[in-house]
Formats: C-alpha cells, sequence, structure tokens
C-alpha cells in the first residue's frame, strides 16, 4: 500500500526557528544512529520513520557512519524515502555528517576538505539525494586547519550540495572560531549538535552563551543519557537491557547507586507532573528555549508517541528546576 502521510501531522508538533536563519526545526527531530543499519528490520525502520513524519517530526538526522556497518542507516534510509517518501521531500529536513572513520588510509576521516567533500558525495549516492539539507563537520580535527575545514563546508554550500552548514562536538572557543570563520566565507554556520542531558551539562560551562550570542541554533543528541533518563533502570539493571548486553555506549559500570538512586528521586519529579522521565528530560534540555531542538533515537514507535506527548507538558515552575538542580549537584 502506498504511504500517505497523516494529513494533520502539522498540529501535534511545535517548530522552532533555528537561530538568527529563516528556517524552523521540530521541538523534537529522529537520530537514525542505531536502528536503521543493516542488523534491523527494514519494515521497523519504515515504521518508525511513518509515525515520526505523521507525528510532525520533519527533521531526520543521519551521519556517514551510522548503521552498523557504516554506511547502511544512509542506504536503508535512501530505499525507504524513494519507496515512500519522495512526495513529502520538500517537507523534510535531511541531514548527514563526515568526521569520524568512513575508509582506509589518510582520506577516510577527521576534517579534511578532501574527506569532507568526498564523504558527502558518498552519502548522497547512498540516499539519492541531489543535496542534504544540514551538513555537519561531526568532529573537531585537532590537524587540520579550522579553515580548510570550514571552507569544505562553505564549498557543497556553493556547490548546492547542502543548503546550510553546521558543527557537532565542537568546544565553546573553538565553535566560535568556527562561526567567525562561516561568517566571514558568507555561509553561515545554522546549528551545533552537541551531547547534551542532565547528566552531561558540559554545554552550559559557555557553548550555549556563544551559540545565542552568535545567533546559531542547537540540536542536543543524547538527550536521555543513553536510556540512563527512562524508567528502564528504576529497580536496576534488566538482563535485556543496553547497559546488561556490554554496549560501548552504556555500561553497567555508569549506573552507579548514585546515579540509579538520581534517577528513581527524578522519576519521582516526573510521576507529579504526570509524565514519564524520559519526557521530563526531554523537556529539560528544552527549557529556557537555548536548544532548538532534541534528538532522539527510537526502536519502538510508541517512543516517538512518548517524545511527542512531552509537549504537552514541556514548562517547569521555579520549584521543579530548584528540586530537579538540587538532584543534579
Amino acid at each position: 500500500m502506498v504511504y500517505q502521510a497523516n494529513p494533520a501531522r502539522y498540529e501535534s508538533m511545535e517548530y522552532r526557528r533555528c537561530g538568527r536563519s529563516g528556517l524552523k526545526l521540530p521541538a523534537i527531530s529522529l537520530g537514525l544512529w542505531h536502528n536503521f543499519g543493516d542488523s534491523t528490520l527494514l519494515d521497523n525502520s519504515r515504521q518508525l520513520l511513518h509515525r515520526a513524519f505523521d507525528s510532525g517530526i520533519t527533521h531526520l538526522d543521519l551521519a556517514n557512519n551510522y548503521g552498523p556497518p557504516p554506511g547502511s542507516a544512509e542506504e536503508n534510509f535512501g530505499r525507504i524515502l524513494r519507496e515512500d517518501f519522495l512526495p513529502y521531500r520538500d517537507e523534510l529536513i535531511i541531514s548527514s555528517k563526515a568526521g569520524y572513520t568512513m575508509w582506509d588510509g589518510p582520506y577516510g576521516d577527521w576534517g579534511s576538505r578532501k574527506y569532507l567533500i568526498s564523504s558527502l558525495d558518498q552519502s548522497l549516492k547512498r540516499m539519492g539525494l541531489e543535496y542534504v539539507d544540514i551538513f555537519y563537520h561531526h568532529r573537531p580535527d585537532p590537524e587540520t586547519p579550522l579553515e580548510e575545514t570550514m571552507r569544505a563546508l562553505d564549498t557543497v554550500v556553493r556547490q548546492g550540495k547542502a543548503l546550510y552548514v553546521g558543527v557537532s562536538n565542537y568546544p565553546a572557543e573553538l565553535a566560535a572560531q568556527a562561526i567567525d570563520i562561516l561568517n566571514d566565507l558568507g555561509t553561515p554556520c545554522l546549528i551545533h549538535q552537541p551531547r547534551y542531558s542532565m547528566f552531561e551539562r558540559w554545554v552550559e560551562g559557555g557553548l550555549l552563551d556563544v551559540l545565542q550570542e552568535k545567533g546559531v541554533g542547537s540540536i542536543a543528541f543524547s538527550p536521555l543519557a543513553g536510556g540512563q533518563l527512562t524508567d528502564r533502570y528504576l529497580d536496576g539493571i534488566p538482563a535485556d537491557s543496553r547497559a546488561a548486553s556490554g554496549s560501548k555506549f552504556l555500561n553497567a559500570d555508569q549506573l552507579t547507586d548514585e546515579k540509579l538512586e538520581k534517577v528513581r528521586k527524578l522519576n519521582d519529579i516526573a510521576q507529579r507532573r504526570g509524565q514519564k522521565l524520559s519526557q521530563m528530560a526531554l523537556a529539560w534540555v528544552l527549557r529556557g528555549d537555548k536548544v532548538t531542538s532534541v534528538l532522539i533515537g527510537a526502536s519502538k514507535t510508541s517512543q516517538i508517541d512518548d517524545a511527542v506527548g512531552m509537549l504537552a507538558n514541556r514548562h517547569f515552575t521555579a520549584e521543579e528546576l530548584a528540586e530537579i538542580e538540587a538532584i543534579l549537584v
């Protein structure tokens, strides 16, 4: 059956201006990191994308190395895009990135002009696209001159391969330099994608202020701290959980007794607010409107429903924020 998008898809979502640009992003965006590779059933990936778009999630975030194996998330997304979403291409914000290892040799990693432009060309072929809406440099390169990396981002916009560019994982000072270089080149930095959650708050040490001052948007990845900020671990570590599986992204050593006690106290506040801990954690990242969008991952459509349901109660009282802060410090 041909996919027909929900005609009411824009009624349930909040759209927020990205910095001082003309672009608005949904408050919730979907990342295609873990659950769109070759090890995942294509039908499940398709269902996730259908539910996301039907809920007003217009921004789909990829990278060259997403899978596993690397590249497979873009290939699988490209197939679903071709079969289901081509009529809606201009309603979608599709992003990709380059900055981690993709192929052997000295030109398959980091931030050289050679690597970034070659990688984007490969990503476009995998997805069957003429351009991406946003192209990021995925992480700083300590050896390549920052000017070279930013000039490569400027080039792909001028070539028509990307509409906007951004950076990810850049510390505040380096982000400020990158933003200034792009401004001088005439291709403003649209957005920064940092890791940010209740349990990882480094962006509050200057980065969010830099972005606000320079009119750059932000999208927080891992807002649930790899699943720690959910009801999954309220009673310990389940045998079938990510933390028990030996995942390099979340392991049992991170879930100390002290951390689990914080999770339980936070869950008590969430319950008083009439929402799940995961919903409150997403709302907390969006508090104060310093962050444009939260980037979620999902393996079930119910997780997308939960995230969108957060928007019905995403604001906090001063007392709630103070209580949360007392738990987190």
